[in-house]
């Protein structure tokens, strides 16, 4: 009896257990249920905003997509467009290059600022694609019935002064669709504005965008523009006492307005079948778990792929950068066993790689450098680094111009071109015997000469490698002197930014310039003033430099002198000075004194009169040296090949009469030097007299 009380009183208390777990867990589901109804009403109506928000953000990415590769597209043509302004017949190519080059582009004009061109008051060839063939078309839009200087895309971006998107409108005379026109100025080089470019762009995909937005079944998707004009939309709008949630992006630039109209009927819909939802979860707890469980393993599965695909793709840009850097020689002192040159480049990418490039080399005892900046960063510029580094290579070891240099890798860089990046340029060449100097500038910085002083050295305004087949390259030339210097830069020096947006400028790099430092030295301070301005700032640019000090040996016991003259017989009455002056300095007595400038006066004639085409225009250049009881001189020229050592011995024993007209030149030359020899380097003719002293 006392066994059957305890089991019942034992049974009791597993019922009144089992009941209070019962009990319990309907009070906690239905705290679940208030509490899942609450949050589920915040959560539809938070998820309801993201999701509009998320498809306005895809939306305005397609828009700017077009918008910036119109923008991109227009910019890179704007050094073409400067410089064809002085062609007027060629700035229809401008448009058809745009229209041809760009998909996206429905049609272009070059308008022209009335009364820029005296002769032609109104000029603005347009190019246009035709939707259904796909062909070209070229018109002028100067006609008295379209009048283009009274149109929105040409007024406005003349009195703003800067780029514009104009307000859609349906163009009749021009492209004759519905379409909006992005205008840049164009500026002539006295900085007046001498034309607008344009590119129109069709808005027949703006209502395929509007339409894909998903978001829910009942809200209008809309796109207006600035002036409140509506462009696209999907329905008509609720009525004003209808209650709704309504969410706006704008498109920059455009003015563009993006807005998503939501009636709060379609929310509480969506909050009702979540909480049917939501009872059916709770009775399928389980199963809910499961499918958590599920997710959160899927999901760190992808995640632990993704982060694989991360490490795959820094682990490539890595190599990327190793074969960009070992690209560009890095060793320095460069010349370990020249005394005449200390030499030295950095370079620092912006990104893993960048577009920067710099190379140099000797041969023939002359160096061969050069800088480069590619439009642009990242993988693309890399490439475009990489070709334009294999081109100077392959075409200045074969060639002694600069001009020449860059002519050909502009050549061979325009012709495959599809991107439309250029590349500013600087290549040198230093004949390291005399410190004479030939360059020549693609667009780059002026690059700074250091010798009592600091300055910017003399460049013509050439424009970009890769811009235009056939463009001719001005060549310059100097003659660097003992201790005088070189500094050559890209703009990611000068245009280096700290936190608050200010650059490094020029001020500050002339001041770490001051110093008198080794090449090295040199490199090394600009960087560390470089980074102590930025600070914690990223790095906004490709950063590269090149330091180039000159120091031939100096030896008391010789001297020597350089002279550069025109083919023009005035130019022999130069020489007198240069015998005079080795004749004070190494006491030369008067008697040889007259002698040697007799000879060099006889060959240097020789070469005026015979190297170059008559009527040409061509250099020659004398280097004397005067040292170890030797006094040499050194003609060199670009002429015809012509060896006057080969020339027959003069018969003076002949009578004037009966003696060839010729040789008699050469014949005083043999006979008051000790040797005379010819040599032909390259594309260069090179005379050498030697006369003991």
């Amino acid at each position: 009896m006392s066994n059957q009380k305890s089991e019942i009183k034992i049974f009791g208390r597993s019922i009144v257990s089992g009941l209070m777990l019962v009990v319990a867990a309907a009070l906690t589901l239905e705290a679940t249920n208030i509490v899942q109804s609450y949050f589920s009403q915040k959560g539809i109506k938070e998820e309801a905003s993201m999701r509009a928000l998320s498809e306005m953000d895809g939306a305005r990415s397609e828009i700017m997509d077009i918008v910036d590769q119109v923008e991109t597209a227009l910019r890179n043509s704007v050094w073409i467009a400067q410089w064809c302004l002085q062609m007027p017949d060629s700035l229809k190519r401008i448009p058809e290059r745009l229209v041809q080059d760009n998909p996206v582009i429905a049609g272009s004009t070059m308008a022209i600022v009335p009364g820029y061109y005296k002769k032609n008051l109104l000029l603005a060839p347009y190019c246009y694609r035709d939707d259904r063939t796909g062909a070209l078309h070229t018109v002028s839009l100067a006609t008295e019935e379209y009048d283009y200087p009274s149109q929105e895309w040409f007024t406005e971006p003349l009195r703003l002064q800067s780029d514009f998107w104009s307000e859609p409108y349906f163009d009749e005379g021009g492209g004759n669709i519905l379409m909006t026109t992005y205008s840049l100025p164009i500026k002539d080089r006295s900085g007046n504005i001498a034309a607008i470019l344009t590119a129109d762009i069709s808005l027949d995909w703006l209502e395929t965008i509007v339409w894909n937005m998903e978001t829910y079944s009942n809200s209008v998707n809309k796109i207006v523009s600035r002036n409140g004009n509506t462009l696209v939309s999907t329905g008509e709008m609720p009525s004003a006492r209808e209650k709704c949630q309504r969410y706006s992006a704008t498109v920059d630039r455009t003015g563009w307005v993006m807005t998503i109209t939501l009636p709060e009927k379609e929310l509480y819909s969506q909050i009702r079948k979540v909480s049917i939802i939501v009872s059916l979860l709770q009775l399928l707890g389980l199963a809910m778990i499961m499918i958590i469980l599920w997710a959160v393993a899927r999901g760190q599965m992808r995640y632990q792929k993704l982060n694989k695909q991360k490490e795959v793709m820094q682990n490539e840009l890595k190599i990327g950068h190793d074969i960009q850097m070992s690209m560009v020689p890095k060793t320095f002192p460069p010349f370990p066993d020249r005394h005449d040159l200390d030499f030295a480049a950095y370079m620092i990418p912006a990104k893993d790689v960048g577009g920067d490039l710099y190379d140099y080399y000797i041969r023939d005892e002359k160096l061969f450098f050069c800088i480069g900046d590619v439009s642009g960063k990242g993988v693309p510029a890399s490439l475009v680094m990489a070709v334009t580094r294999s081109l100077f290579r392959a075409f200045s070891g074969r060639e002694e111009s600069p001009s020449r240099i860059v002519e050909a890798m502009n050549d061979s860089m325009s012709e495959t071109n599809e991107n439309n990046m250029f590349v500013t340029f600087f290549c040198g060449v230093i004949d390291l015997a005399n410190g004479h100097m030939r360059y020549c500038n693609a667009g780059h910085n002026p690059p700074l000469l250091l010798t009592n002083s600091i300055s910017k050295m003399q460049v013509m305004p050439n424009i970009p490698l890769g811009v235009m087949q056939g463009m001719e390259f001005q060549e310059q030339e100097i003659d660097l002197e003992y201790d005088d210097a070189i500094f050559l830069y890209t703009d990611g020096l000068t245009e280096a930014e700290n936190a608050v947006a200010e650059q490094f400028g020029e001020e500050r790099m002339f001041n770490v310039l001051h110093s008198r430092r080794s090449s090295i030295e040199h490199l090394k301070a600009m960087h560390e003033a470089v980074e102590s301005f930025v600070g914690g700032a990223p790095q906004s640019d490709d950063l590269t430099m090149l330091f180039i000090h000159y120091l031939p040996d100096r030896e008391e016991d010789g001297e020597a002198m350089h002279i550069t003259m025109h083919n023009d017989i005035n130019e022999v009455s130069r020489l007198e000075g240069i015998v005079e002056s080795l004749a004070a300095k190494v006491n030369i007595d008067a008697s040889m004194a007259t002698s040697l400038n007799l000879a060099l006066e006889e060959a240097v004639t020789n070469v005026i009169l015979y190297a170059y085409p008559k009527g040409s225009d061509g250099l020659v250049y004398l280097d004397a040296i005067a040292k170890e009881g030797i006094v040499k001189f050194i003609l060199t020229d670009s002429g015809i090949p012509f060896d006057p050592t080969a020339a027959p011995e003069a018969d003076t024993t002949l009578s004037v009469e009966d003696r060839p007209i010729g040789g008699l030149g050469i014949f005083l030359v043999r006979q008051i030097m000790d040797k005379v020899s010819y040599h032909r380097r390259g594309d260069n003719n090179v005379l050498i007299m030697t006369k003991k002293i």
